[in-house]
């Protein structure tokens, strides 16, 4: 039995859970989300506490049954508390702003750099060097937190780039070898 699939999942109040075969349905404070599960996980509602269960035991059943609890999991997160991820800019001179909804960056190329808001999701500056993405799907906030990363990865020498926040840039010696 799969160690996360077995685990119950908590339906906080204020967040509405309705299952209709195979389509999830997760309505909270923040905003509502939709999921299709594969045919071979099953999910049931008992007074305010949602599990998912299997059809059979094979090998594919039993891979999806911990995925499809987690997504499930992360589903009444998202429109309940919602998700953020913290990005760092280092380097001198680069920055970022926002322009409306959208962010705007400056990352030592010849032009500055904008970054459209998908859907769903809202951009934060609480400094020139901070960038804080936020939304209730935990997947969507995670892919373009790594796009935007994406556009000037830290580099090993001098450490400049985007980074997470508190993530570990290793570095390397120069030519000198210092």
């Amino acid at each position: 039995m799969s160690r996360v699939g077995k685990m119950p999942i908590e339906i906080p109040s204020g967040v509405e859970f309705s299952v209709s075969g195979q389509k999830i349905m997760v309505k909270g404070p923040k905003g509502t989300l939709e999921r299709e599960l594969h045919e071979r996980v099953s999910v049931s509602v008992e007074d305010g506490v949602a599990s998912v269960g299997r059809v059979d035991d094979t090998r594919e059943s039993r891979a999806l049954h911990g995925l499809s609890r987690a997504l499930v999991a992360n589903m009444v997160t998202g429109v309940s508390e919602g998700f953020r991820r913290e990005l760092d800019i280092v380097g001198v001179g680069y920055r970022a702003a926002l322009k409306g909804s959208d962010l705007e960056m400056q990352l030592g190329f010849s032009h500055p750099v904008a970054f459209a808001a998908p859907e769903g999701i809202t951009f934060e500056v609480p400094e020139q060097t901070k960038i804080v993405v936020s939304g209730i799907d935990k997947e969507q906030v995670g892919q373009v937190a790594a796009n935007i990363r994406k556009i000037r990865p830290p580099e090993p020498y001098k450490g400049k780039g985007i980074r997470y926040t508190g993530e570990y840039v290793r570095r390397k010696a120069g030519k000198a070898g210092r």
